[in-house]
Formats: structure tokens, C-alpha cells, sequence
């Protein structure tokens, strides 16, 4: 891989899609398409698209082609990497990028094989996949290669995952479908049971970012949000605080407690040492949710930290790991 000159690294994730190589973030963008469904053809792509939610006529449907983790809308996920992959690099008759693809921990190999042709199919001229946290640990530099313990927890759209990582390899992991999606439902169920006003999942995205969080003692904030009467149907405007958001996420949070036990559990006790000095790197979207380090490293008794580049870690990992390919191929799922 390392002979051909350009080499794109992809975090191809269930909210959005990150691009980068050498370094560089060449694209961070929603991993949605908007479809006109007469003609089955593309009319939007990434935030575009995504603005487009709940906005459109029958005639066209927005699609988020990868749901927890996984390619759910095979055409659309190629035709998706096939359109940002183009709009970067240009023609690729003559040269057609590698790609190293990201894919989350323990998933089938009929998951991964989609995922490889996706990117074959969309113009790469090799495509290798790496495991999302292996990935992210790359991307955040952390000292896996000796053989000594390192712990990341990945909290993404679709799904988190927590993993162990020693000697370039992931030696003990955890993954639960869910991910960000799951705590911007409990939200939709929580203002609904409390307030009988319903809220779509975009809403609640945007109130659990602006002034949600995982614990108390978060400077309190506020925010006006638009939904709709649950008894009357007609649309009602309601303040959420923060204490609200608060509330509503504990549930999720508790499943990010369970993983992360799980996993420790399953990690030779040589390794835990190691973590408990080193404590244990948050990375992914959900880890802007404020305070969600101090409720992890309360609950677990273990430091918990943020790192600097969360939500593009994992792209930047995937594109260093085309330089390393000798140290890294054992590591690397087969497709």
C-alpha cells in the first residue's frame, strides 16, 4: 500500500463520516444521503442531506445508511463514500486512492465484507479495514505498541465501545449497539413522560449538546425547543434545562458503566495496573455531553479523560495504519 501516493483514511460512521490523509482533515460530514425515491437518485449528500430531516415531501426520503455501526443501505453507503471520495481526490481513472476503513469491534464477517466492497465499489484501488478503537488509539497517540495495558472508550452514534489494548492489538473489548442514538431516545421518552410534549430525535440531539449533562454541578443553561402536544397534536415550545438532560441520560450512562465492567473483567490483571495509572482515554461524539468524564471516573474509580481530537481520531488513526502496515496486519480483521 505504501508505493501508491495517496492514501485516505475513513471513519465511516452511523452519524458522520470523517476523511483524512496524512494528517489532514479533508472532511468531517453526516453520514446521510437525501434520495428523490421515483428515480432512485441522489439529490443531497452529508449536511446537506441531513438538514433536510423531516423537511421533505413524500417523494423523497433521507437516508443514514449506516445504523449501529454497520452498513444497513448497502448502494447508499457506496454511492455515499463514492461521491465525498470523488469531490477529494477527482478522477479516479487513473489513480484510485487506498483506503483504510474503520469498522466497530466484534461485528460478523458478512458486516466487514460490505463494508470492504463498499469501499472497493466506491473507487479505492486497495481497501483494509481496521477495528474503531485500534483505530483511536492511533489517532490519539497512546502508547499501545509495548506490551503494557491501555483503555479507550469510544462513544459513538451508533454504537460504543470500550477496548483493552496492548502490543499494537486489542487484547479485551466490549461493544453495545446503541451509542448516542439510545441516549437521544431516552431523551424523546423523557420530555414526553415528563412534559407530554414530543420531540424528533434532531431536537434532542441539539438540546442534549447545548445544555445537557452526564452529572450535576454542570453550570445550569437553558433552551427553548419546538415539539408537539402529545394530547392535542399542535405544535408547543417547552424550556429544558440542564437538570432535565441530566435525568434523562442516566439510563445510557449506566450501560457505559456495564461495558466498561465487562471488559475489565476480561483483562489479565498484569494490565490493569497499567490502566489505573494511566487512566482511561474518552473518545467519539458522545464525549461532548459536559461532565461525562467526571461521572465515568466516579463511577469506575478509575481517571477518566478527554482526549483532543475525538470525533476525528479515528479517521486519523485509520490513515496512519497505511504506513503500518507490517506492524499492524495481524491486527487488521480479515474480509
Amino acid at each position: 500500500m505504501a508505493n501508491f501516493t495517496r492514501g485516505l483514511g475513513i471513519d465511516l460512521g452511523t452519524t458522520n463520516t470523517v476523511i483524512v490523509e496524512n494528517g489532514q482533515v479533508l472532511l468531517h460530514e453526516p453520514t446521510a444521503v437525501s434520495v428523490l425515491i421515483d428515480e432512485w437518485k441522489m439529490i443531497e449528500v452529508g449536511q446537506a442531506a441531513k438538514d433536510m430531516t423531516g423537511r421533505v415531501p413524500d417523494s423523497i426520503e433521507v437516508f443514514y445508511p449506516i445504523q449501529n455501526g454497520v452498513i444497513a443501505e448497502y448502494e447508499i453507503t457506496e454511492n455515499f463514500l463514492k461521491y465525498q471520495i470523488h469531490k477529494l481526490v477527482g478522477s479516479m481513472l487513473l489513480f484510485r486512492p487506498n483506503l483504510m476503513l474503520t469498522v466497530p469491534y466484534g461485528i460478523t464477517s458478512v458486516e466487514r465484507r460490505a463494508v470492504h466492497e463498499a469501499g472497493l465499489g466506491a473507487g479505492g484501488r486497495e481497501v483494509a479495514l481496521i477495528e474503531a478503537p485500534l483505530a483511536a488509539a492511533l489517532g490519539i497517540d497512546l502508547p499501545i505498541a509495548p506490551p503494557s495495558g491501555n483503555m479507550l472508550i469510544c462513544l459513538g452514534g451508533g454504537t460504543n465501545q470500550v477496548a483493552v489494548l496492548a502490543m499494537n492489538s486489542i487484547i479485551a473489548a466490549e461493544i453495545d449497539r446503541g451509542g448516542g442514538n439510545k441516549i437521544d431516545q431516552d431523551i424523546v421518552d423523557h420530555v414526553r413522560k415528563t412534559y407530554g410534549v414530543i420531540l424528533s430525535h434532531f431536537s434532542a440531539e441539539v438540546v442534549k449538546m447545548r445544555v445537557g449533562a452526564a452529572v450535576e454541578g454542570i453550570e445550569d443553561s437553558e433552551m427553548e425547543v419546538q415539539g408537539q402536544d402529545q394530547v392535542t397534536g399542535l405544535p408547543r415550545s417547552i424550556t429544558l434545562r440542564t437538570q432535565d438532560i441530566v435525568d434523562a441520560v442516566q439510563e445510557g450512562l449506566q450501560l457505559i458503566t456495564k461495558l466498561v465492567r465487562r471488559t475489565l473483567e476480561k483483562t489479565p490483571p498484569e494490565l490493569i495496573s497499567d490502566i489505573m495509572d494511566r487512566g482511561v482515554a474518552l473518545c467519539g461524539g458522545g464525549t461532548q455531553l459536559r461532565g461525562i468524564e467526571r461521572y465515568l471516573t466516579k463511577e469506575l474509580g478509575i481517571p477518566a479523560y478527554l482526549v483532543d481530537n475525538p470525533t476525528t481520531c479515528a479517521a486519523e488513526g485509520a490513515a496512519r495504519a497505511l504506513g503500518m502496515m507490517d506492524e499492524l496486519r495481524r491486527s487488521l480483521p480479515t474480509t
